[in-house]
């Protein structure tokens, strides 16, 4: 048997989902990046509260959908320990092609959000197009292990942290949250923010509502 896998490259069609009018009176915009499990759609009804006036959120969507049972509902997924470096890869072009559909004015408040699984897709998109924000929102997820703090050298000093998690998570243990928070002091120092909750892993509106 001689098996060999190989590779292509090919042109594909992605959606992605928005919430509110980018207009002269938007002042913030946001990049948010779901769980495993969301559809970018759904996602967006934890900012429906949000000012629309001043807010324009913009929701990416996990490439690899699937069906959760037992109810057969849609979810999706953004990376996998399998081939992992060129899923990345693939996200990054994807990523590249929504912020230049958007056309997103350089003099707005930028805040990047991942929540969960969504946190290592979108602290690695800002790493790697250098990426100026005015809040970076860790939200139930880890901190990619390549990052370092020469990584974020770039950020400007204004620029804030806030590491959210719910203290009963179900995938955050007490070892885990401490592991993740001491990184964040590592990587932001003074201007990380941790504000824990007493939750599970789900997304907490009210500390998202207080963002702006």
């Amino acid at each position: 048997m001689n098996s060999e896998e190989k590779e292509i490259t090919y042109k594909t069609c992605s959606s992605y989902s928005t919430l509110n009018t980018l207009t002269e009176h938007t002042n913030t915009v946001w990049f948010v990046c779901h769980g495993m499990g969301y559809l970018s759609r759904y996602f967006l009804r934890y900012f429906k509260h949000i000012n629309p006036e001043g807010n324009y959120i913009i929701a990416p969507q996990a490439p690899s959908k699937y069906y959760i049972q037992p109810k057969m509902h849609v979810g999706a997924n953004w990376l996998t320990r399998d081939e992992t470096k060129a899923g990345m890869e693939n996200i990054l072009n994807y990523f590249d092609a929504v912020f230049e559909a958007e056309q997103i004015p350089n003099d707005i408040n930028l805040i990047i959000l991942g929540y969960s699984q969504g946190v290592s897709v979108a602290m690695r998109y800002m790493v790697k197009r250098k990426l100026q924000c005015s809040q970076l929102v860790i939200h139930s997820g880890g901190i990619p292990k390549e990052l370092t703090k020469k990584d974020f050298a770039y950020l400007n000093e204004t620029s804030k942290v806030k590491l959210i998690y719910g203290t009963k998570d179900e995938y955050l243990d007490e070892t885990r949250i401490k592991q993740e928070s001491l990184r964040a002091k590592e990587l932001f120092g003074s201007r990380v923010t941790i504000l824990p909750f007493e939750g599970k892993h789900v997304i907490n509106v009210d500390y998202i509502n207080a963002l702006v």
